[in-house]
């Protein structure tokens, strides 16, 4: 009990904001960004669930999503959001500011993905899109699901093999998209040609994750199931059954598969063998997203908490509370994190305290690869690293 209480005090601050990011030292305070509306800075001295001051009036109103926010990505000082409004925006992270809007959807953006300097969009339109970052404009339109397309995940060149016989079909990379279909697909980036069907889901497939040095993707589905594929092949490696419920959300880290479920929990897997090696309780509600950083597995619930637990020892470290609905995405940058919900929100929340457990090995790829899921709650601004 002292334990929870513990937890919960942890998680009960006030997010901070982007002037505290520039600071040292500073105030208590912080800020969310309203991405339906407006940008806010909670009333000093309160909880960022209560109801919030707008900043000065030149700041306060920012053209944002006219629907709730499904997902969200960081990348260097920029945001990236998807909403039901059938639009992508890129922010500003320190000034709020909207900077950029992909229009062209006709649909709910369910998923995006920031890579090799290009943005990756999929949609309940049954397509997904590759856009240019700079002009916002579309470079590729990827046709071929039955039903919405969900999940994304890259596969760029230089991960790819260099036969001859398939590199100039993987020239500009490879997109693996799922659907409610039940399939998932492979397509060559370059000539927007579906390269592969992966075939064996008897549900919608929900999430997915690449291990991309063994051309491997891992999909989770609402048959309650996670399947290995090999992405070249279309061969089906190998099933992980454990659990009772979808599963809506995955994380891989250093050979370990994440699986976050329907039935309030949270797996991890051996990738290798499918071996359930540790189980994550203690939500009230579905597990909607997941992210693993510095010795941390962070997770977004249904229950509109997220929470921080060991990695290896399943201990639950912190409770994270301000968002009044289901939390759509989480990404870690240093010690911040940024949480999305279907509240309208982003929330950015100080999470240092939480390491202590080893890091793993230093990511090579781009920095939105640092990042993964969603999260909320802090009590002192932010000291640069």
């Amino acid at each position: 009990m002292e334990t929870s209480r513990q937890a919960l005090q942890e998680g009960s601050g006030r997010p901070w904001g982007p002037s505290e990011m520039r600071q040292a030292e500073g105030a208590r305070g912080g800020w969310k960004m309203n991405l339906t509306s407006r940008l806010h800075r909670p009333v000093s001295g309160s909880s960022a669930a209560r109801t919030p001051s707008p900043l000065r009036p030149d700041q306060s109103r920012i053209r944002g999503h006219e629907s709730y926010v499904t997902f969200c990505q960081l990348e260097d000082e920029a945001a990236f959001t998807c909403s039901a409004d059938c639009t992508i925006r890129r922010w500003d992270v320190l000034t709020g500011q909207c900077l950029q809007v992909y229009r062209g959807h006709t649909s709910i953006v369910n998923r995006i993905l920031v890579a090799n300097n290009q943005l990756f969009s999929s949609s309940y339109d049954r397509t997904a899109r590759v856009w240019s970052l700079d002009k916002g404009q579309i470079s590729r339109e990827f046709q071929g699901h039955r039903n919405c397309v969900l999940p994304l995940a890259y596969s760029a060149p230089w991960d790819l093999p260099s036969a001859p016989c398939v590199e100039e079909a993987v020239a500009g990379g490879l997109l693996v998209t799922g659907s409610t279909d039940g399939t998932a697909k492979v397509w060559q980036v370059a000539s927007g040609c579906c390269h592969q069907t992966l075939r064996g889901h008897t549900g919608a497939v929900l999430c997915l994750v690449l291990d991309t040095p063994g051309h491997t993707a891992f999909t989770g589905s609402t048959d309650a199931t996670i399947r290995a594929w090999d992405i070249l092949s279309g061969e089906q490696l190998r099933v992980f059954r454990e659990h009772q419920g979808s599963v809506i959300c995955l994380e891989l880290v250093n050979r370990f598969v994440y699986s976050g479920s329907a039935d309030r929990t949270v797996k991890c897997w051996l990738a290798d063998t499918g071996e359930c090696v540790r189980t994550f309780t203690a939500h009230r509600r579905n597990v909607s997203a997941l992210k693993y950083h510095a010795g941390t597995l962070f997770t977004g619930s249904g229950d509109a908490c997220a929470r921080a637990f060991d990695a290896q020892s399943g201990e639950l470290r912190r409770v994270f509370r301000g968002h009044t609905f289901i939390i759509n995405c989480i990404q870690v940058h240093g010690q911040v994190l940024y949480t999305a919900s279907h509240d309208g929100a982003l929330r950015l929340w100080d999470v240092r305290g939480l390491r202590g457990a080893p890091r793993p090995p230093p990511p090579t790829r781009s920095l939105s690869r640092l990042f993964s899921n969603k999260v909320g709650c802090a009590a002192t601004p932010l000291q640069p690293a």
